[in-house]
């Protein structure tokens, strides 16, 4: 006896579209548990498990509908897409440890150390330098985002007004500090 789930995966393998709307509703709960159980709890803050479970669907569309991917039954299917959900995680984790190693945390005898902040117009000019550099680096549809937290823009907010989870907003702004930095250390090590 076939149940539901077998049905929408065989019009899931015949290119259904609606069907792949369906399968990932049905399976969705199932994997963002995968997720928030493979994330170790330090790292929870960092990630968003639907944000992971949406990157790693956008992909298998790709394979429903140009690869022709099969699969004999639900559990199959189930299985395949734990899978493939867990190796979009590691594959995040593993980009976020290349950041991390890149990112410098500042103590506090760090900050004291730092020369004070006078505005003077060379550090206006540097900074106005930096805010476009930044622009660069974003992708247009982030923009909004930079743009909101440059005028102090609570996270929450800034989450509520892009139509986006306040996790998925931390990623970005992380993202793009990653950039930066990537960036920054460059130029360092080419002028030094």
């Amino acid at each position: 006896m076939k149940t539901m789930l077998d049905e929408l995966l065989e019009k899931l393998t015949g290119g259904d579209a609606a069907a792949a709307e369906e399968v990932f509703v049905q399976y969705e709960p199932y994997l963002r548990q995968v997720v928030r159980r493979l994330l170790p709890r330090q790292l929870r803050p960092k990630f968003d498990s639907m944000d992971i479970v949406q990157s790693a669907w956008s992909d298998l569309l790709k394979g429903f509908r140009e690869a022709g991917w099969r699969f004999a039954n639900a559990n199959q299917l189930r299985a395949f897409l734990a899978t493939a959900t867990r190796n979009r995680l590691i594959d995040r984790l593993r980009k976020q440890q290349k950041l991390s190693r890149c990112e410098e945390r500042l103590t506090g005898n760090a900050l004291e150390q730092l020369p004070s902040a006078s505005p003077n117009a060379s550090a206006h000019a540097g900074a106005d330098d930096l805010w476009e550099h930044m622009l660069d680096l974003c992708p247009p549809e982030h923009r909004g985002i930079l743009l909101m937290k440059r005028q102090g823009v609570a996270l929450d907010e800034i989450a509520a007004r892009m139509g986006l989870h306040p996790g998925s907003i931390r990623r970005i702004l992380r993202q793009l500090a990653g950039r930066l930095t990537s960036e920054l250390t460059l130029a360092d090590g080419a002028t030094g």
